[in-house]
């Protein structure tokens, strides 16, 4: 044994194995990581310790029974330099508030490849954890919190990636943050079974592509899942709800699988800007203001098999022309006026989303004062019966008449407050 305040234990198969180093409460966890060799593991007693990390070489960081490692509200809490490091069980804390210098619970540097942050509570630091230019990180089963007395604005991002591939960011819980995720420039990630609340984004999206969004919760947030100029996504079996703008955003997206994601009681469940030839399907579309906002292009997509139920306004449709959804399966539209005389389970007239009388409550709201009034089912009727006043609209020829998913009614009160 060597001491120090840090106590050296060598394993049994010298000298192929790697050393551990234990550290006890009153010593130094940046003695260990300095003494340490690649490869060793420093294994860290339950304990407070105020002090800055830098890892600058491959090694295991493994806490027990949750030590206390604070920043003291400067800096960064820890700093990798290193390729394949291990920071697993520690409650990390009280980065600095510098966003020009991107304060962090955890900064990874560029090259930093194959880092693991794993089982850890990053609490009061402006970011949780940063990844810049790396290869094949891992994120998982971290709680992350931001410094929640501090505006929006002025909180960094629970999860920030930069020029990343590979990426693996799983089952984190991340809050009162800016966003939760936010990720640019990164390929051939799995987000899976994140949860995120009370944030302006649950993740903030943008130039990444090839990349799985799946089985993660966004909720009470300004924005649920926003994903821009993005290709070749799969997004499905996620839940967004109560955000009080948008479920999920499909800005500038083509080639993209939207599918069995639950938009429910949010300011808009879709909103579609700008978005060709991807496919949604299975989206169960509940109570939201707006079902879907349709603009800017938002071309030869395949909507079919989807429900969209008890939403305000079904569908928010700007264009110059019809598009057709439910080409295959149809869709289901709760507020679908028509009938099915050969019980087949489809509607016989087509279900037209927007008329005259939306376009005039969008431009002028105080007209939904008067949506029961004969004279606005006079000009609704008199629309129909002259094409020149008809309005473009998502037409569905063979709407369903019975929704796809059974299990929608428990999303029917989700609601922002």
């Amino acid at each position: 044994m060597k001491t120090f305040a840090v106590a050296l234990l060598l394993l049994i198969s010298w000298p192929l194995s790697a050393a551990e180093w234990q550290v006890a409460p009153g010593a130094s966890i940046a003695a260990a990581v300095q003494a340490a060799k690649a490869g060793d593991t420093v294994r860290v007693q339950r304990g407070y310790y105020e002090e800055h990390l830098i890892i600058d070489k491959p090694l295991r960081l493994i806490g027990v029974d949750r030590p206390t490692l604070s920043g003291g509200e400067s800096g960064d809490v820890i700093r990798v330099k290193s390729p394949d490091v291990l920071i697993e069980g520690f409650i990390v804390r009280d980065s600095g508030a510098d966003l020009t210098a991107q304060n962090a619970g955890i900064y990874v540097e560029p090259g930093s490849h194959r880092i693991a942050v794993r089982n850890n509570a990053l609490v009061y630091n402006l970011f949780g954890v940063w990844l810049e230019k790396l290869k094949d990180p891992e994120v998982s089963n971290n709680l992350i919190t931001s410094k929640r007395d501090l505006s929006s604005a002025r909180r960094g991002n629970g999860i920030q990636l930069y020029n990343t591939t590979g990426a693996r960011i799983i089952g984190n819980h991340i809050s009162f943050a800016r966003d939760g995720i936010y990720v640019d420039v990164s390929h051939h990630a799995v987000f899976r079974g994140n949860s995120m609340h009370h944030l302006r984004y649950g993740t903030h999206y943008m130039n990444s592509n090839d990349n799985l969004w799946e089985d993660n919760e966004s909720y009470l947030n300004r924005g649920g899942l926003a994903l821009m100029e993005v290709r070749r996504q799969t997004v499905r079996n996620n839940r967004a709800w109560g955000n009080t703008d948008h479920g999920i955003m499909l800005r500038t997206i083509q080639d993209s699988v939207i599918e069995n994601n639950v938009v429910a009681g949010n300011g808009r469940g879709f909103f579609i800007y700008d978005a060709e030839y991807n496919v949604l399907k299975g989206n169960r579309v509940i109570g939201n203001r707006v079902g879907a906002h349709v603009w800017a292009g938002s071309i030869h997509n395949d909507v079919d098999g989807n429900d969209f139920i008890q939403n305000r306004e079904q569908v928010r449709y700007v264009a110059t022309h019809d598009e057709l959804w439910g080409k295959q399966k149809g869709n289901y539209w709760s507020n679908y006026a028509g009938w099915d005389a050969n019980g087949d389970g489809f509607g016989d007239v087509p279900y037209e989303a927007n008329d005259l009388v939306d376009r005039l409550t969008w431009k002028y709201p105080l007209v939904k004062l008067l949506l029961n009034s004969p004279a606005v089912h006079s000009l609704r009727l008199i629309a129909r019966q002259f094409p020149l006043l008809r309005s473009p609209s998502i037409v569905d020829k063979k709407p369903r008449m019975q929704p796809l998913n059974p299990d929608w009614s428990q999303w029917i009160d989700r609601q922002a407050h």
